[in-house]
């Protein structure tokens, strides 16, 4: 069995709203969504990823990106290391960033795109993200630059809907996203929407991608990031998002997002 290689950097972003990660792993992160646009290069090895337009591959030098909310995984292709660069920015940020460039709501309509352009834009976005001495007209050129760059070449414009979903699954996913602290139970949900614990969970899986406990928990996870990054303390926060104490949240943390609660902390917030 090969050994697990994880190495993470979580960058001190000169930009409130927007993180930026560079990983070398051959970790398998399950099936998790973020509160984010995601928007990322591959460095070195091959990355195979479940997203909504079924199973995707990303080799050196492509560009993989990822709606706020949109389900998705990550796996080394082979079991072989990976590295990859990513930038995650705040939905509102962006739509302050594009707004008079792109009419109407703006998402990625493609996990993985081989585009040199997007990618050189990329690159000189995350340089100046982090690095201390970067310009800051020079930053938010490269900012706006690389999104309204992204949205013309990968995205389309579209109303914000409930993508198909069924007004039973719907309504449930809506309690757990309005209230992820709170302890929840299949029964309660089943109940809730008028349909069998069997008949929820299945149709939760079908449209969502994962159950609704993994849901759960990965949105407890959300939570938690965005108090850490407002510079809560990882135990105060590990209450506050609905987990039983620091140690759960920290291995959920870990499996999720990639890095430990107090290292993400220690650099965002």
């Amino acid at each position: 069995m090969a050994s697990l290689i994880h190495q993470v950097e979580q960058h001190r972003s000169s930009v409130r709203g927007i993180e930026a990660m560079t990983l070398v792993s051959n970790h398998h992160f399950p099936r998790h969504s973020h509160d984010q646009l995601g928007f990322g290069m591959v460095a070195f090895g091959k990355h195979r990823s479940w997203s909504n337009v079924g199973q995707v591959e990303a080799s050196p030098g492509d560009v993989i990106m990822c709606n706020p909310g949109e389900m998705h995984d990550g796996v080394p292709l082979t079991g072989t290391v990976r590295g990859w660069r990513i930038i995650y920015f705040d939905p509102a940020l962006v739509r302050r960033a594009v707004e008079g460039e792109i009419a109407g709501w703006a998402e990625v309509v493609r996990p993985v795109a081989r585009d040199p352009i997007l990618a050189q834009n990329f690159a000189l976005l995350f340089a100046s993200l982090t690095s201390r001495q970067a310009d800051p007209l020079a930053r938010e050129e490269n900012l706006i630059r690389s999104l309204v760059c992204l949205f013309q070449r990968h995205g389309a414009c579209r109303p914000r809907c409930s993508n198909g979903r069924s007004a039973s699954v719907a309504k449930a996913k809506r309690r757990l996203d309005l209230a992820p602290e709170q302890p929840a139970s299949l029964g309660e949900l089943a109940e809730l929407v008028g349909v069998s614990r069997f008949q929820l969970l299945r149709a939760f899986v079908r449209e969502i991608g994962t159950t609704p406990h993994a849901y759960l928990i990965q949105r407890r996870v959300c939570v938690a990031r965005r108090l850490l990054a407002a510079g809560e303390m990882p135990a105060q926060a590990a209450i506050s998002a609905g987990f039983a104490d620091q140690s759960h949240m920290t291995r959920a943390f870990v499996r999720y997002v990639g890095i430990t609660p107090a290292r993400f902390r220690d650099a965002v917030a």
